[in-house]
């Protein structure tokens, strides 16, 4: 049997829990490019699958109520995810067309110390999932076995 390191590894999904499931649909689809890709039906419930290329997130209905809201980045607890990332070729474009639909929790910053042209914010989506959208971010090719 193919160890880890042998085996093809493919990213699928990220689950959200959602206060309403169609708030949160229509966020993903209007500004990050989601669509829906397939509905469950489970009788009393449903999980709503939105792809964008070879990512999907998948919404289901929460059973409890909000947690505490993240700030800044997001939780920094060991066990909790700390935020969702997206690429943008222009972090003020982006905030530009999300206007009110999101509240700001930290940014925009420029890194331009580490990468030139690397700028980020932090929002919060409706459910309280903090998204990181970032310009200008580029790998650290020194890195590559082949030193490319």
């Amino acid at each position: 049997m193919p160890g880890p390191a042998e085996r093809e590894m493919v990213w699928s999904h990220v689950g959200l829990n959602c206060t309403d499931q169609k708030t949160t649909e229509e966020f993903y689809t209007r500004y990050f490019g989601f669509t829906r890709a397939r509905v469950v039906d489970l009788g009393e419930a449903r999980i709503v699958f939105l792809r964008k290329g070879d990512a999907y997130l998948e919404l289901f209905a929460a059973g409890t109520p909000a947690a505490r809201p993240a700030q800044d980045d997001g939780p920094q607890a060991p066990g909790r995810m700390r935020h969702l990332a997206f690429q943008t070729d222009s972090v003020d474009a982006f905030l530009a067309e999300l206007g009110d639909a999101a509240e700001v929790t930290l940014g925009p910053l420029d890194f331009d110390d580490f990468i030139c042209g690397w700028r980020t914010v932090w929002v919060r989506d409706p459910d309280g999932v903090i998204v990181e959208v970032s310009q200008g971010f580029e790998d650290d090719r020194s890195h590559d076995k082949d030193g490319a």
